[in-house]
């Protein structure tokens, strides 16, 4: 998707303390018999280096354990786990955007993606592509940032 360089399983996200990533990464999406998986902002607390994280760090590591969280044991994600993703962590840029053009063009093109699955780099840029066409970017510009 995209044309993005794959990126490898050697860039994942190490937890502090946890020499390798687990075998099968604890899916957002498991039936209630499943055990119960930890929250991103647990996942978030554990990480060392975060503690002293900017905003914008501990953002794009929200967006990784989201990523890590939902995808399968070979860190990817299926096109049906990307647009649940859309509508239920990510449904503020993407409401009102179902109509639009660039929107169905967007996934559309999801839906032809080759492997028919994502990895984290398309994943990111399928986000940065809603964000920068949504209605909520435009109310976020707006925002006053100084008194």
């Amino acid at each position: 998707m995209c044309g993005c360089v794959h990126s490898t399983q050697d860039q994942a996200l190490r937890l502090e303390g946890e020499p390798n990533p687990p075998a099968a990464p604890t899916s957002t999406l498991a039936p209630k018999n499943m055990p119960k998986s930890i929250s991103i902002s647990k996942q978030l607390a554990s990480i060392k280096a975060l503690r002293k994280g900017s905003d914008l760090e501990k953002a794009i590591a929200t967006a990784a354990l989201v990523f890590r969280n939902s995808s399968d044991p070979d860190g990817k994600l299926g096109k049906a786990t990307a647009k649940n993703l859309l509508q239920t962590q990510f449904k503020n840029f993407a409401e009102g955007q179902e109509t639009k053009a660039r929107y169905k063009d967007l996934l559309s093109e999801l839906d032809e993606h080759t492997e028919n699955k994502l990895d984290f780099e398309d994943f990111m840029v399928l986000l940065l592509s809603v964000t920068i066409m949504s209605d909520l970017l435009q109310n976020i510009w707006s925002v006053k940032i100084t008194q």
